[in-house]
């Protein structure tokens, strides 16, 4: 059966522009291109896709996929069972986590007194310093000092501080996401505005620059980070990296 680059989009749930990025960059070309220039593609690249699917939700950069899928030795079958075995680490790692949030719960209603250890049940240093890892990897060392000046910045930060960043945070989100739903482009004036207040809610942890915000803006797409703009919007990862991109080039030095 043949797929047209809307239908894999729709069936998949990945944008018809990521798509034609992944052709772009050789990621995951079409079985042919139609005289008209349309993309088609075939039963082999969805599961291409999907293996490219299961190693992003893993963390894994594009430029690492395409490494990996690019092998002489890659075997499927062997990927899907270590895929399996990762996801099993994570799910009892989510489990404990909703039993903290169950726990917290109670503890709140006064029905349970929770043990100050169990406060933290099911937190990983781990996972920040592997999200700081990944920052590191991808823009080198100079980031170093851009992870330092953050965790100074937020030093000292109240509860009622990281609730007003958050709620700043999702107000932006839902902002760009009804830009999305209306159709606005990325170069607007509209979107450009609300970009220019996650440039500020940003630079509260860190200063970008022309440089670090253009990535930013990337690191969105290709890390974890994606999953919380997807929370609002399948395609708000997309739009936020091309929105930050125009503010980049326009607004900073």
């Amino acid at each position: 059966m043949v797929y047209t680059v809307t239908k894999l989009a729709k069936i998949s749930g990945v944008s018809v522009r990521t798509l034609h990025w992944y052709d772009e960059i050789g990621l995951l070309k079409p079985a042919y291109y139609a005289s008209n220039g349309y993309r088609h593609y075939e039963e082999e690249h969805l599961l291409i896709l999907q293996q490219i699917l299961f190693f992003r939700e893993l963390g894994f950069e594009l430029k690492l996929i395409q490494q990996l899928l690019g092998r002489g030795d890659f075997d499927k079958i062997v990927a899907l069972s270590s895929h399996r075995q990762v996801l099993m680490k994570n799910l009892e790692r989510t489990r404990k986590l909703i039993k903290t949030i169950d726990n917290t719960l109670e503890h709140l209603k006064g029905t349970k007194k929770m043990k100050e250890s169990e406060i933290f049940s099911g937190f990983s240093k781990e996972k920040q310093a592997e999200f700081e890892k990944q920052l590191i990897d991808r823009f080198g060392e100079k980031v170093k000092a851009s992870i330092a000046e953050s965790h100074k910045n937020v030093k000292d930060w109240t509860k009622s501080d990281w609730e007003k960043s958050n709620k700043e945070f999702d107000q932006i989100c839902q902002d760009m996401t009804k830009m999305i739903e209306k159709k606005i482009k990325a170069s607007s004036q509209e979107v450009q505005r609300i970009i220019r207040r996650h440039y500020l809610w940003l630079k509260k942890y860190w200063t970008p620059t022309k440089e670090s915000y253009s990535g930013h803006g990337q690191f969105i797409v290709e890390s974890e980070l994606k999953k919380v703009y997807e929370s609002y919007h399948p395609q708000l990862p997309e739009f936020m990296a091309e929105a930050i991109q125009i503010f980049a080039e326009q607004e900073l030095k």
